[in-house]
């Protein structure tokens, strides 16, 4: 799922390893001081800090992470994460019915409602699902849906076989078919209300304002677009009588510096960001947390950008390959980061496992630690091949002919604008002069999607443990495919990228655990020698939590659910 905009919609505190926050493995590293900033001791509101105004907050619609964690506190689906961070039902009654084959499931449903009160029905997930991959709908994530079988007519072969029954056929065996049923694209939604408000509008104006109709443990009741959001307890959720948390407030807002103000002030509970300049000092906090994420910041090449025109597709690799090479993934990581990420040297993260009782990553595809200024020689060779010359200053900077101009563009938020800062810093050793855009949140993720930009900042959080997630965004058909590969009909882009998308379909549906690691290395291979996804860091988040906030929780995979928390 597309990373955060790490601007501000103040939300709450994420969990490594599927442990709960202030677990065992909490990478506080250093003593903290005992000093606590002022609380809020209203035990009926709890306050938070995530993001800015969302794009989203349709299930179907959403793909980041920031609209996941709204999602998952007001839709549930099938399963859900429990208090303990374990993978459980929720609407589904108990553990499915599979079939020998391993690719028919049959699940009997709670009776559960609606936040309207009306009956919440297998039939809801057959409309939900079909309704997600329809073109019409234009969803990022309709090709997660790829694992179940279609009929005929192109509808999934998903049936309701009564109200509280639902068989699902898959089109072979998938070990993390259970974890796509917690992810937020498989939530139902309100048939009765999403045909009424889309009839003659967008998709997804349903929830475009508050007083939609939900099922999970809140209801949107107050929305004041750019400003703030209030969310009140749904009696009619299915475990509404453990529900502790009456409300919950979100802060909308961009400017970071406020927020941290709102935050020491005691108008915020919980912030998952802190200003760059502010990091070193609020480290030394009890409040101040670091916790894993399955997930990596990455830099994204359009590959059908006019900046490669006249170039070879090998050429274009090549001028990306140089400007990796230029990043101080060191420094970036020191000076701004600050929170102890792991530089990345692949696109796929450490943590991330291989399906088979493993883990995935093997030896990774450069140095991350020797980039930056000591690779100028060689990134200059690299250049050079493509018909670039340099005259050396002589004073360890070049001058590029002819002139070389990278656009940069990144959502509105400090940490990324410095980031971009450090970048152009080290392509500027080259004579390439780097131009950095920002852009507003939603403005930014639609031109991402549309392949308007040359360089974009990028980052995507796992959606399931499994590498088949973070490869298989970069098919020609996926909606989170930014990179634009397969796109066009650019001469200087990768050719015949039919046969990645040939390959990621192969491998969802390879029953041999050893053959189909094999196959997910090869298809990582074939991303990473294209030099268009940059990978600079793994993720990890920092967030601070007043003492007095307990009980929330989050996945690996940044979702984070705050229906049980308390305030003493």
């Amino acid at each position: 799922m597309k990373k955060k905009l790490i601007s501000i919609l103040l939300v709450a505190a994420m969990a490594l390893s599927l442990v709960a926050c202030g677990g065992s493995k909490d990478k506080d590293a250093t003593k903290k001081s005992s000093s606590e900033s002022k609380k809020n001791t209203n035990k009926e509101v709890l306050s938070l800090y995530l993001a800015s105004e969302p794009q989203h907050l349709d299930p179907a619609l959403n793909s980041s992470v920031d609209g996941g964690c709204l999602a998952v506190n007001t839709f549930v689906g099938l399963y859900t994460y429990d208090k303990d961070v374990k993978l459980v039902p929720a609407l589904a009654d108990g553990e499915p019915e599979v079939s020998e084959d391993e690719k028919t499931y049959t699940f009997k449903l709670i009776q559960s409602k609606w936040s309207n009160g009306d009956d919440l029905t297998a039939k809801d997930f057959v409309y939900s699902w079909n309704r997600a991959i329809a073109e019409e709908t234009a969803a990022d994530y309709a090709y997660l849906f790829d694992i179940i079988e279609k009929n005929e007519d192109g509808t999934l072969n998903v049936t309701a076989n009564d109200d509280y029954t639902l068989t699902i056929q898959l089109t072979s065996p998938c070990t993390y078919f259970l974890d796509l049923l917690a992810f937020p694209t498989f939530s139902p939604v309100h048939e009765a209300s999403v045909v009424k408000a889309d009839k003659d509008t967008e998709p997804g104006s349903w929830a475009h304002e508050a007083g939609f109709v939900c099922n999970g443990a809140y209801t949107l009741k107050e929305w004041k677009h750019d400003e703030s959001m209030v969310y009140v307890k749904n009696d009619n959720y299915y475990d509404a009588e453990n529900v502790t948390m009456p409300e919950l407030h979100f802060m909308l807002s961009d400017d970071m510096t406020a927020t941290y103000a709102a935050y020491n002030s005691g108008d915020l509970d919980f912030i998952d960001e802190v200003p760059t300049d502010e990091i070193a000092k609020a480290k030394e906090s009890d409040e101040f947390h670091v916790i894993d994420t399955l997930g990596t910041y990455y830099v994204a090449f359009n590959v059908n950008s006019k900046m490669f025109e006249g170039k070879t597709p090998e050429q274009a690799t090549k001028m990306r390959k140089a400007m990796s090479l230029m990043i101080d993934r060191q420094y970036i990581v020191d000076t701004v980061a600050q929170t102890d990420q792991k530089l990345a040297n692949s696109f796929i993260p450490a943590l991330v496992s291989d399906g088979n009782g493993g883990k995935f990553k093997k030896d990774g595809y450069f140095d991350a630690e020797k980039t930056g200024a000591d690779n100028a020689k060689e990134a200059i060779k690299l250049l050079e091949e493509c018909g670039y010359s340099f005259e050396d200053k002589g004073d360890g900077t070049y001058k590029i002919s002819p002139a070389l101009t990278v656009n940069y563009v990144l959502n509105t938020l400090d940490s990324h604008q410095k980031i971009a800062e450090a970048m152009q810093q080290d392509l500027a050793v080259l004579g390439i002069d780097m131009k950095i855009s920002s852009e507003d949140w939603n403005v930014f993720l639609e031109n991402r999607k549309q392949g308007n930009f040359d360089v974009a900042r990028e980052g995507w959080l796992l959606d399931y443990d499994d590498p088949i997630n973070m490869l298989e965004i970069f098919t020609s058909k996926s909606g989170n495919n930014d990179c634009q590969f397969g796109k066009g009909d650019k001469e200087y882009a990768p050719k015949n990228w039919d046969k990645y998308d040939e390959l990621v379909n192969s491998i969802r549906v390879e029953t041999d655990p050893e053959k189909r690691i094999e196959m997910m290395h090869e298809a990582e291979d074939m991303l990473m020698d294209t030099w268009a996804a940059v990978p600079i860091y793994e993720y990890n988040d920092m967030y601070m939590k007043k003492s007095n906030v307990e009980g929330d929780y989050a996945n690996l995979f940044g979702m984070k659910y705050f229906m049980y928390t308390t305030k003493k």
